[in-house]
């Protein structure tokens, strides 16, 4: 798919991995709707892009992915602005981690697995079900093409360290979904991939202290650095371009295998 005119939604657009691969599609030429729960980072993105790409190539749409009235409302803000989404990018999500008996004994609570359940799989799945039943309608472009949609797991899908139990089951929910979600869209023309990145330098890490943020890229075998969220952005960007890229999960994590803690 030519991302240049083409409208994309990106949810956690705000920041982190979102806001970088909401300004590659912008520098390559597309329309973008900036989906993330906190109003004033995405407030902030949209017009730093607005800036840079020009004005209306950004559009900030406040919205909790779990909200289903909310996310319809975002989706057609951004159809309102920038015409119908061909592009979904799936990046928002949440961390989190429990052992499953604490020290004292007591059992993990319920709700802390469901509520990162909720937001990194369900919310997906929400916004991939309401964004596809749009697109399908759409046009069909080459090759039948109509629309793409890519998932953001983790590596902790396939090796998740103790405590992460509700973020790996998200996430490997998400690998599972992935090849059946893309022979499922495939009639409506409609591409889905995955990404399941390793330990990338984003505002969460930001936050650590730096002896911690050295360890951390001591651990990845090749390049010894934090992965750039401009690397997460270029592989998003390069899956919308390259056509025969269907229901595939990539790990982009410098060959990192995470130890059990």
């Amino acid at each position: 798919m030519n991302i240049q005119g083409k409208a994309a939604l990106i949810t956690g657009g705000g920041s982190g991995l979102g806001e970088a691969t909401a300004r590659e599609l912008a520098r390559l030429g597309a329309k973008v709707a900036l989906i993330d729960v906190n109003q004033a980072v995405a407030d902030q993105t949209a017009a730093s892009i607005n800036a840079t790409y020009g004005n209306g190539t950004a559009l900030a749409c406040a919205c909790d992915i779990t909200d289903s009235t909310g996310l319809q409302g975002a989706i057609a803000k951004a159809a309102a602005a920038h015409g119908p989404a061909r592009i979904l990018m799936n990046i928002a999500g949440i961390g989190g981690s429990r052992r499953v008996v604490s020290k004292d004994g007591s059992p993990a609570l319920l709700e802390d697995f469901a509520r990162v359940i909720n937001v990194n799989l369900i919310g997906a799945y929400n916004a991939t079900r309401l964004f596809a039943a749009a697109c399908a309608k759409l046009e069909a472009m080459e090759d039948f093409e109509r629309g793409f949609v890519l998932f953001t797991a983790s590596i902790a899908a396939f090796d998740g360290q103790i405590g992460q139990q509700a973020y790996s089951a998200s996430k490997g929910g998400l690998v599972g979904m992935t090849l059946p979600m893309a022979r499922d869209l495939s009639s409506h023309g409609i591409r889905v991939n995955t990404i399941a990145p390793g330990i990338f330098d984003t505002p969460l890490l930001g936050r650590l202290a730096e002896p911690i943020r050295q360890g951390l890229a001591a651990s990845i075998p090749f390049p010894k650095r934090l992965g750039k969220p401009e690397e997460f952005a270029q592989l998003a960007c390069h899956m919308v371009q390259n056509g025969h890229f269907n229901g595939e999960v990539v790990r982009l994590d410098g060959a990192l295998r995470m130890a059990p803690r």
